[in-house]
């Protein structure tokens, strides 16, 4: 299982970054493990909203139906799902002024099956290299928003 959580601080409102974190089509600009991203719900962003995620992390590539299933002004939480693993992203966002939000992620995967041997050595990739990544690249995303 791979367990992750980062703390840090974007300058961008707290109004802004609830509304571009909620849509998961758009993590294709923070996560960096994702690429490509597609709404496959029908209708406006809300609680039940799901998307097609393809994303590729150290050199293998994995398709997740993901779904809105937290949609609060300052909690969003998504969860994914597929054969061989379960990706959840909670998040929670605290207003530390006008233009700049506290984001508290956590990164939570639990493996199915045979896919299980290899949680020690992705838990170890993910906290290396894809948790860095993922506050560098998000960070970036949010502020361009303000």
């Amino acid at each position: 299982m791979v367990d992750v959580t980062r703390t840090f601080t974007a300058a961008v409102s707290i109004e802004n970054a609830a509304e571009f974190l909620r849509d998961f089509a758009n993590a294709s600009q923070w996560d960096p493990g994702t690429q490509s991203c597609t709404q496959i719900s029908d209708g406006p962003v809300a609680t039940g909203t799901q998307w097609h995620n393809t994303s590729k992390l150290f050199g293998i590539t994995t398709e997740l139906t993901y779904t809105l299933v937290t949609d609060e002004p300052n909690h969003i939480v998504l969860e994914g799902e597929n054969k061989t693993a379960t990706s959840t992203d909670d998040i929670t966002l605290t207003a530390q002024g006008p233009q700049s939000t506290k984001i508290d992620y956590h990164a939570r995967v639990e493996f199915n099956g045979a896919a299980k041997v290899a949680g020690p050595f992705l838990k170890a990739g993910f906290e290396a290299k894809v948790a860095p990544e993922t506050v560098e690249k998000m960070t970036e995303a949010l502020e361009r928003l303000s």
